[in-house]
């Protein structure tokens, strides 16, 4: 891979293009037109041009032919094992945050701040449930009087919980309320700027500078008075809410989101003011779990040691919002990275803490037993740019006669664990599958399971359950079974699993020329022992380490196994084959999926999943296997919604507006709606949707497609149908299907 290296005092780029416009910034430079700049005969972006220790810094592309230049520089403390990131101490209140403490949980009020006795009520209900710090939002000169009678009448009360004021848009109510409070979150997009208007703007270098003297003065009498009352900070990035003029130069991307950040960050330094935390938010996992790599590989860089806040925003609810934080959350705690969490849900804020504390579990857990393999070299995987490893989907082979291309799905599989005793039942199997039926045969639909591994076969002399597999099989649906199986009850046209024991033994030539290998792999194996791989015509490896493993860490042996594959140009699909143990509770089953197999498909490592819990319904485990490749922007088979978790800025019974809204829209796949108590994050946290249900006024609506609002001041008793005429205006709309 080529690297390069610019001195630390570079201050910009030649272009003998005209039109390209460029600005320092102290420690960066920003480009207005990326695609103008050169680098070695290369269009390329910059990401960094100086460095406070060496005299230069190393470049490499973020990836082979990337058009991006990153710092040649780790993002975490190990690729190979969970080590957590070393990190100065940062006190909230009476509570430590940092490396040499506990993952910090939180989570935030959904009352209305002025009402005093209904704020102070859900704060102990909070502190109850075991949550260690609380975020109240404070919008004005009433919300922040009203906060020094919630921290008094709380500490009457002998509840001592650290308090944190969330803040947008007003510098003199932070002012306020950090004479009371124990922490301040400043959103950087809008605390300083206006309000983006999503225009693309152009600066000179002393028109930017111009634009950082003004946060400064702005932002600085905060930091002065934080550092008197021995208050924290955190420098909150949203991805939504990023300004017109840090998207004119870096795009609506995790580079801005970072560079955002530490325009704040460079002021708190300068005044000698350390007690902060960062964050970089999105509603988009892939987007977030991107930003906060890039802010780490930078600080490593910079030598700077902030802990962490880690969350996905605007996760939803239920399931879905759980999955949602386990892939972006838990992917970050699996690099050792995080040191406080809140999963946002559109639910009561009691009920965030249970999932909090079981990724911050999880995150503990790993990082203590120190969870890993043997260390490898690692170079074909993307840190910084999102890029799918897509395996080669199986082709017809000549002489088939059945049609294997269905057996994996384009944008990602879902593989389920089928019984003898469902095979009983064909129809209800069928349904269980999400296949369509017509007349009582199975056909495949957009969300069916594309195949099944069946651990027993049925007796030869068993025709009806051989005939539902046929059926199957005669509808591209792939039937999985052990080579053990095969070799004494052999089903037609079935996918034999095999292991690379069996593959070294040969035993899986017994079997009939040409039939289709599956291969079950650990990823933690001695080269020597994948070497058989490249020998064999494999349809797809399962990706499989026993959840009884303590040390061995599943994503770093999937890391591992895809290094070897792309070493040696082996483009095998890899399904992710996680099996969970009896009772596991489902909260624990969804955060470890979205943890596990989600961190290695947000690197775009990896083809599909399949979820094995013997005593957990079946459709929960399906739909949690399509939930996890949706939350990761692979298949999408059902509406997606970007649904803020409510505050006390919220104009309308988010979770009543919620339910009604999907009760009427869920049947949309591909199309994405958001639902939000109100528009502080700005239009651009909508940028992930389609259409946006926006709170303008109290009783009001906003109805928005993309970044754009087309109607405002809807009645709220008409807004839900206006926002389906508004689909249906669009052409996006289908009428829900009939009851089978």
């Amino acid at each position: 891979m080529a690297t390069g290296t610019v001195p630390a005092s570079f201050t910009g780029l030649k272009s003998r293009e005209n039109g390209l416009g460029f600005a320092k910034s102290m420690d960066f430079v920003q480009v207005s037109d990326l695609r103008r700049v050169k680098f070695r005969r290369a269009k390329v972006s910059v990401i960094k041009n100086s460095n406070p220790g060496p005299e230069t810094v190393e470049l490499q592309p973020a990836s082979q032919g990337s058009q991006l230049l990153v710092p040649v520089q780790k993002y975490c403390e190990s690729i190979h094992k969970t080590v957590r990131r070393k990190t100065r101490t940062v006190m909230v209140g009476n509570v430590a945050l940092g490396s040499d403490h506990p993952i910090r949980i939180q989570t935030m009020t959904t009352t209305d701040t002025k009402d005093v006795a209904a704020t102070v009520e859900q704060v102990m209900g909070i502190a109850d449930k075991g949550a260690d710090i609380v975020r109240i939002t404070v919008q004005g000169k009433k919300e922040a009087d009203a906060c020094y009678d919630i921290k008094n009448t709380l500490v009457q009360k002998s509840y001592n919980i650290p308090l944190v004021a969330d803040i947008h848009f007003a510098p003199a109510v932070a002012l306020r309320v950090a004479e009371c409070f124990d922490k301040i979150r400043v959103n950087p997009g809008n605390f300083a700027d206006r309000r983006a208007q999503f225009e693309q703007l152009e600066y000179t270098d002393e028109e930017y500078q111009k634009e950082l003297e003004h946060i400064e003065q702005v932002f600085t009498p905060l930091v002065e008075k934080c550092k008197k009352y021995g208050r924290a900070m955190r420098i909150g990035t949203n991805h939504g809410s990023l300004s017109d003029r840090i998207m004119s130069y870096y795009g609506d991307s995790p580079r801005g989101m970072v560079e955002s950040a530490f325009e704040f960050a460079r002021i708190c330094r300068k005044l000698d003011f350390h007690n902060f935390v960062f964050s970089m938010k999105a509603s988009n996992p892939v987007i977030m779990v991107a930003a906060y790599r890039l802010l780490v590989a930078e600080m490593y860089v910079l030598g700077w040691d902030y802990p962490l806040h880690l969350g996905v925003t605007e996760a939803g609810e239920g399931e879905d919002g759980r999955m949602k934080s386990a892939i972006g959350i838990g992917t970050l705690l699996q690099d050792g990275l995080g040191d406080t969490i809140r999963v946002s849900l559109t639910e009561p804020p009691e009920e965030e803490i249970d999932p909090c504390r079981r990724l911050a579990n999880l995150g503990a857990r790993a990082a203590d037993l120190g969870q890993g393999v043997a260390p490898f070299e690692e170079k074909h995987r993307r840190y910084f740019d999102f890029q799918r490893r897509t395996g080669d989907l199986p082709v017809q082979k000549e002489g088939e006669e059945v049609d294997y291309r269905g057996v994996l799905h384009r944008d990602g599989s879902v593989l389920m664990s089928v019984s003898l005793d469902q095979l009983k039942t064909p129809e209800l199997l069928y349904k269980s599958l999400a296949a369509k039926l017509v007349v009582g045969m199975p056909f495949k639909d957009l969300a069916t399971v594309d195949s099944i591994l069946l651990r027993e076969l049925p007796p030869i002399e068993d025709k009806d359950s051989r005939l539902a597999l046929k059926r199957l099989i005669d509808i591209s649906m792939g039937v999985i079974t052990p080579l053990s199986e095969q070799l004494t009850k052999p089903l037609p046209n079935a996918m034999v699993l095999v292991t690379l024991k069996e593959l070294s033994s040969g035993a899986h030539k017994l079997l009939p020329e040409g039939t289709r290998l599956v291969v079950s792999v650990r990823g933690d194996e001695p080269y020597e022992e994948l070497d058989i791989l490249k020998n064999v015509d494999v349809t797809m490896i399962l990706h499989n380490l026993p959840h009884t493993e303590e040390k061995i860490g599943r994503v770093h042996a999937a890391r591992r196994l895809f290094e070897y594959l792309s070493e040696n140009s082996l483009n095998f699909p890899v399904i992710h084959h996680m099996q969970f143990a009896n009772a596991i509770h489902r909260d624990d089953l969804v955060i470890g999926a979205g943890s596990d197999a989600g961190a290695l498909l947000v690197d775009g490592l990896g083809d599909g999943v399949m979820l094995e819990a013997h005593d957990q319904d079946f459709e929960f485990l399906r739909n949690t296997s399509f939930n996890l490749l949706q939350g990761c922007r692979m298949r999408n088979t059902k509406t997606e919604y970007v649904s803020c978790p409510s505050c006390g800025r919220t104009l309308f019974d988010l979770q009543e507006i919620s339910a009604q809204i999907r009760e009427k829209t869920s049947h949309l796949p591909g199309v994405s709606i958001a639902i939000m108590g109100c528009i502080v994050n700005g239009p651009g946290e909508m940028a992930d949707a389609d259409f946006g249900y926006v709170g303008g006024a109290p009783g009001k609506i906003d109805l928005y497609v993309g970044k754009t609002v087309v109607k405002r001041g809807i009645d709220m008793e008409h807004a839900t149908d206006a926002l389906i005429q508004l689909i249906k205006d669009h052409g996006r709309w289908v009428d829900p299907p009939a009851e089978d």
